[in-house]
């Protein structure tokens, strides 16, 4: 078997690998469980690759994500449930779906009017949904809130923003920044109260209400707080390292170091990273 650009080929090298007498051992005991945090992990490796500009890097990172959908539909196949092919025509057909304004006729000619139509279209998808899983026998809990739509297996972080988006949509949303900031200061003396009084599970869950709330602001600001998280994460990455090597011209590394000594370095790494 050689590489191909062809989608069948990848299709038929994890029919191979799945091959229960002749396949890879490792693959053939798999299975949706035990795949999802390597299907989770690669969409992360594909942001990091875009968050780095390394289009090669990307290009690579795309080919394991897309393993990913095909791992998943290979086993899917095999149990009788659906085939890559299924899910093919399922995103073909609910792209259509979504986009009246280009497949059809529609008067969403602004980004604002096709973003209202798109959660629209979601909300009825939704519906449709909820009744062919009745139909099976199957319910959903909270299957015609507002927020039903928001996948609960989502990282917190972005849970917390797809629900406040999901709210807003309604009017359940604060108009401007400003208050969003008030409420934050609001949590923050909360948090403080809880941690004076030594009780950490609320404190946990204060905790989490900052963070809720912070995740609101960066809405308000219209920036992803993921985004603005990996940011500081990288910056907090540079910095340190700044710190490792101003030690390791001293003859120390950070464990021989004080606390002074590494702050001073941090304060000069401010100004170079």
């Amino acid at each position: 078997m050689k590489p191909t650009r062809d989608i069948t080929g990848l299709i038929e090298i994890m029919a191979a690998l799945r091959h229960p007498e002749t396949g890879c051992p490792w693959d053939i005991k798999q299975d949706f469980s035990s795949i999802k945090p390597y299907t989770i992990e690669e969409a992360y490796e594909v942001a990091d690759a875009i968050e780095r500009n390394d289009p090669e890097d990307l290009c690579d990172e795309l080919g394991d994500l897309l393993l990913q959908v095909v791992f998943h539909s290979r086993m899917a196949e095999e149990e009788g449930l659906f085939t890559f092919g299924d899910v093919v025509e399922a995103i073909t057909r609910k792209m259509i779906r979504r986009h009246p304004h280009v497949f059809e006729r529609s008067e969403a000619d602004t980004a604002d009017k096709v973003k209202a139509q798109w959660a629209d279209i979601k909300t009825e998808e939704k519906a449709e949904r909820a009744a062919r899983r009745a139909r099976r026998g199957l319910t959903d809990t909270e299957a015609n809130g507002q927020l039903s739509s928001v996948p609960r297996a989502l990282p917190a972080l972005m849970e917390a923003l797809k629900l406040q988006e999901a709210a807003s949509r309604v009017g359940f949303d604060w108009g401007a920044a400003g208050p969003v900031l008030d409420k934050i200061e609001e949590e923050i003396s909360e948090l403080r109260a809880e941690i004076a009084s030594g009780r950490s599970d609320k404190a946990t869950e204060e905790l989490g209400d900052v963070i809720f709330a912070l995740a609101n602001l960066a809405r308000h600001l219209k920036t992803d707080p993921e985004d603005a998280l990996r940011s500081t994460n990288t910056k907090f990455r540079n910095r340190f390292s700044y710190v490792e090597q101003g030690l390791e011209k001293e003859g120390k590394t950070p464990k021989d170091a004080t606390l002074d000594q590494m702050e001073a370095l941090w304060q000069r790494a401010k100004g170079q990273v």
